[in-house]
């Protein structure tokens, strides 16, 4: 298929092309960074500069594509005004979903976030109801990140109603890679007590793009919503184990667990709907110290 990837230089986006291209797609790339004026190198896709947010200019990249995968947003709210995270991130949605619905195009993958429920960016705290947090859980956001996603879902759900269009929201857990797993998550192998909102989740970027890879290549009608993570916490310990020593009573563990070492994130929907198989743990890249293993620095991304 010819698919268009917006946010493609991103961290997301850049390992979605390279899926996609070894799957044997024709993909066009998009992101707000200037192209360079050189003879491609071999195998780099096409590119198109362009801003999300004004419509034409959204309409101009989605024209001749068969799929859309929008990666493309501000990856969350701390960073910039809250005006200009919603706007941006729901106004390039909505205008690259448009622009896919009058073309006709068929296929359109939504990369939305874990932050939905609301328990990540909050101005006033609070924890999920049970863990491990999957699709059904309620849907509380506070922060202009979470609700612009979520409103970002609401316009899937639109479009499948007036168009025949089928789209597919994943919904990724801290996406690591090669790069920044040390950075990250190190300090989560050698203490349990580093918390984080989404209780010792984690995705690593190259299975989300064989994630976004099955979601491309998806039939499913209507409108699905996938959590994409790991199987196993970070440090790998027995979760149930942990969530009570860090959080007591206050949360409720959701029973049977997949594993012993679960992560907070269940993937049961996406292993039962997408066939989502990941492939790869924390453990491929960091020491039991939660140092970088020798010779785990290389792909996408390196290791600094």
């Amino acid at each position: 298929m010819r698919v268009l990837v917006t946010g493609a230089r991103g961290k997301v986006g850049r390992a979605a092309v390279a899926a996609l291209q070894e799957a044997g797609h024709d993909v066009r790339a998009s992101d707000l960074s200037p192209p360079t004026f050189e003879r491609p190198e071999k195998g780099e896709p096409d590119y198109l500069q362009a801003r999300l947010t004004d419509a034409g200019e959204a309409f101009a990249v989605v024209r001749g594509a068969e799929a859309v995968v929008h990666a493309a947003a501000i990856p969350e709210p701390t960073r910039n005004p809250a005006h200009i995270v919603f706007h941006n991130n729901l106004m390039a949605t909505f205008n690259v979903l448009e622009a896919a619905i009058r073309f006709g195009v068929p296929r359109f993958v939504n990369i939305s976030s874990e932050t939905v429920p609301g328990f990540f960016f909050p101005e006033r705290e609070f924890l999920p109801d049970y863990v491990p947090v999957d699709e059904e859980h309620s849907i509380r956001p506070q922060d202009p990140y979470a609700t612009a996603k979520h409103f970002g879902e609401q316009l899937m759900d639109a479009a499948i109603r007036r168009s025949d269009i089928r789209c597919v929201s994943i919904r990724p857990s801290w996406v690591q890679h090669e790069g920044n797993y040390e950075r990250n998550l190190g300090p989560q192998v050698r203490d349990a007590s580093v918390l984080s909102p989404n209780f010792w989740s984690y995705i690593d970027v190259y299975d989300l793009a064989d994630a976004i890879v099955l979601a491309t290549e998806s039939d499913l009608p209507g409108h699905e919503v996938f959590y994409i993570a790991s199987p196993d916490n970070v440090g790998g310990r027995p979760f149930e184990e942990i969530v009570r020593e860090y959080y007591g009573d206050q949360v409720e563990v959701k029973k049977p667990l997949p594993r012993e070492d679960a992560s907070g994130i269940s993937i049961a929907k996406a292993q039962k709907m997408l066939g989502y198989s990941p492939k790869r743990s924390w453990r491929d890249y960091l020491n039991e110290d939660g140092q970088l293993k020798t010779g785990a620095g290389e792909g996408l991304f390196g290791a600094g």
